[in-house]
């Protein structure tokens, strides 16, 4: 269990309501607004060159090139910065060593997945050994060459083996699983529902997919259903991030699926996210207070959701009630005029020993853990 108060509460308010204002947080002798314990575990670059690391997933099992609790990392440029346009997912142990574990290629791919290989922070690594990681590509970096793309699936060994495509995947932005070891659910996020041909406008069709797999041995994960279970949510086209869409998600323990709604400043929550067979647009959780355009998102094992801000170098601590109830500061570097952080933070994800989080910094082009 997370210790809640020396982990994560350190500057509890109390009684702050959901969507207040930001909690006090201490100014430190260094001048540093909170910084937290933070350990640059590793960079995240590969020989080839891929940088911004957006996806993290914790290996579960050790198979095939997988050890469990290393951390996989996808990129999403390649060495020129282009946007969309990276192809490679490391594998980084608790002692900082990195090796690769994948490197796609768009001739290279197993099926169909529109526009090629531009990885996301969509990236899940499930009990069976096999690894989903999602794919919107761009041809020179840019919104207007945004593809649908698909989800990939490689083997224990980095291989890919199947895609993931049609008409409900579009634009797999980021993902979560509930891994029933011989089956799973996954849940995706989609940002490409009409946003290139409405650019630079904001539109409203954001979805969250969700996916059933069968497993059976070493044969590829067979696609039993897809169901649209989140609708409504906000898109646009960005010329720093590529798209502004959903982004994060977390299962909560009573089958909850909590939805960084990026766009809206808010976390969103979708009941019965593991049964309903109907689409819902998500109620508020929380909304603004110390949210700034919140991207990467996990839960705990108490429940609490995390996320990190886009628009600063923080992580949030909310309640699944909806109480923002604390504020670290994961990255204080800046430049004039954006603040600390600024567009620094994507996925991130619990450790096993649930006292600790990794998250990519891409930044500096690191994996980082806090604790």
């Amino acid at each position: 269990m997370l210790i809640r108060h020396k982990l994560w509460r350190p500057w509890l308010a109390a009684g702050l309501a959901a969507g207040a204002a930001l909690v006090a947080v201490p100014t430190l002798a260094n001048g540093d607004t909170g910084l937290a314990n933070v350990r640059v575990v590793a960079s995240t670059v590969p020989a080839n060159g891929d940088i911004n690391p957006y996806g993290v997933a914790v290996a579960p099992v050790s198979r095939g090139d997988l050890v469990a609790g290393d951390v996989l990392v996808s990129n999403f440029n390649n060495s020129s910065n282009l946007q969309g346009t990276g192809t490679t997912i490391v594998e980084v142990s608790r002692e900082g060593g990195v090796t690769l574990f994948a490197h796609l290629t768009s001739d290279g791919l197993p099926g169909a997945c529109p526009g090629g290989v531009g990885l996301t922070t969509a990236l899940v690594a499930l009990r069976s050994g096999w690894v989903v990681v999602g794919s919107l590509p761009t041809s020179d970096g840019t919104s207007a060459t945004m593809k649908a793309g698909c989800l990939v699936v490689l083997n224990p060994w980095g291989t890919a083996v199947e895609t993931i495509s049609g008409p409900l995947i579009n634009g797999p932005w980021d993902m979560t699983a509930f891994d029933g070891g011989r089956s799973a659910l996954l849940f995706v996020t989609n940002v490409l529902n009409g946003t290139v041909a409405a650019s630079p406008n904001v539109v409203d069709g954001g979805t969250v997919v969700r996916i059933g797999l069968d497993m059976y041995g070493d044969a590829a994960p067979v696609v039993a259903s897809e169901t649209i279970i989140g609708k409504s949510f906000s898109e646009q086209t960005s010329s720093s991030a590529l798209v502004v869409g959903p982004t994060g998600l977390g299962l909560g323990r009573d089958g909850s699926l909590f939805v960084a709604d990026t766009g809206a400043n808010r976390i969103a929550v979708i009941p019965d996210a593991i049964t309903r067979s109907t689409a819902v647009a998500g109620a508020t959780v929380s909304a603004g207070g110390a949210l700034d355009g919140p991207l990467g998102l996990a839960t705990a094992r108490d429940g609490d959701i995390l996320t990190t801000n886009g628009g600063n170098g923080n992580l949030v601590t909310i309640t699944p009630e909806g109480f923002q109830v604390a504020v670290t500061t994961l990255d204080n570097t800046s430049e004039a005029p954006l603040p600390n952080g600024n567009g620094t933070l994507f996925g991130l994800a619990v450790a096993p020993d649930q006292r600790s989080v990794y998250f990519v910094d891409d930044g500096s082009t690191t994996l980082n853990v806090v604790r």
